[in-house]
């Protein structure tokens, strides 16, 4: 979806990582977890951190912080895990995604999202939603369904059949 897509008001969920907010549309946003116990599932690229077990549904984590090439930090009493829906071409999956903190639900007006930055050729933004404006503060507003590819996904369903 691309920022001209967005013709009204949204609810956003912020949650930061190296001290850079970011937000997802709450309408993909199925719940906000406390750290727990993750399993690691072997041979699965390292910012897949395992699965966890959600009332007996098996899910697969993501730490946001590898698949983005920032640091890896270690969890604080803030870590938490966002439980998100994910569509990508025909598939559909449900990823726990590992993130520093959690923030605040907001809402923006379309005229508060600015397209993603240009940041030339070389670097893939297509992630990115846009930059929400909250005041002097940015945020940047990712696009979940396009985070991740569809080779992703596969090693997504894998983890979650091999422990099942």
């Amino acid at each position: 979806m691309s920022v001209a897509k967005i013709t009204e008001s949204r609810q956003y969920l912020a949650f930061k990582m190296d001290g850079e907010v970011f937000a997802l549309d709450v309408s993909q946003v199925r719940e906000i977890l406390d750290y727990t116990k993750i399993t690691k599932v072997p041979q699965t690229p390292e910012y897949m951190k395992g699965v966890i077990n959600l009332r007996g549904a098996v899910v697969p984590v993501v730490d946001m912080r590898l698949k983005f090439n920032m640091p890896s930090q270690e969890r604080t009493v803030n870590t938490c895990i966002i439980v998100v829906e994910v569509h990508l071409e025909e598939e559909q999956a449900v990823l726990g995604v590992l993130v520093d903190s959690v923030q605040a639900v907001f809402g923006l007006e379309p005229s508060q999202v600015e397209p993603p930055p240009r940041i030339g050729t070389k670097l893939n933004t297509d992630f990115i939603l846009g930059m929400g404006k909250r005041g002097e503060d940015l945020v940047i507003i990712l696009d979940v369904d396009r985070i991740f590819s569809l080779d992703e996904m596969n090693i997504a369903n894998a983890m979650r059949e091999e422990v099942a």
